[in-house]
């Protein structure tokens, strides 16, 4: 009897410090991707709305609302393409537009595009969305379309990190 009822408490205790760990990490996932057809680099910021509504409610107003307010839902946009850059291999700024954003079941995501320079040997990119608020929020980038898949992953003091493509190495 004992020895079940210490399982049963050890499950609980296991679920309860799965639920407090979901909410604490912090994290976004950001893809860059070279797209061949339209020629276009486009970048998709997804965040758990989770965080959106939290941030929102620090950075602008406590009455903020990322779920029904398109008002709110461009102000956090505005905010994370602030803090989001890319710039080539030289250091020389991609200028990216806002495609636009959007909620979607628990993520909110945020769009970017611009056109892919004619020579491009690497990236430079710069994400910081969100870190300032929590300093423990990761967010990952993968970029795609450009050879193997390439992981970033800004955390910590990581500010720019760089990515090098292959082939371009005279």
């Amino acid at each position: 009897m004992q020895r079940t009822l210490q399982w049963g408490l050890m499950a609980l205790l296991l679920v309860s410090c799965a639920q407090a760990q979901a909410h604490q990490i912090k994290a976004a996932i950001t893809t860059v991707l070279f797209n061949p057809r339209t020629e276009n680099i486009e970048v998709m910021h997804r965040f758990n709305l989770h965080d959106a509504e939290h941030a929102v409610k620090r950075l602008f107003d406590k009455h903020a609302d990322i779920l029904d307010d398109e008002k709110t839902q461009q102000a956090f946009a505005d905010y994370v393409t602030e803090r989001f850059s890319v710039r080539n291999a030289e250091g020389k700024t991609l200028t990216l537009n806002t495609v636009g954003f959007e909620t979607e079941g628990k993520f909110f995501w945020v769009y970017q595009e611009t056109d892919q320079p004619p020579k491009l040997e690497g990236l430079q990119i710069k994400h910081d969305a969100l870190r300032d608020l929590w300093p423990s929020q990761v967010n990952t980038l993968n970029v795609e379309g450009k050879g193997d898949i390439k992981t970033l992953r800004f955390e910590g003091n990581a500010t720019l990190l760089k990515v090098e493509f292959e082939g371009h190495h005279h």
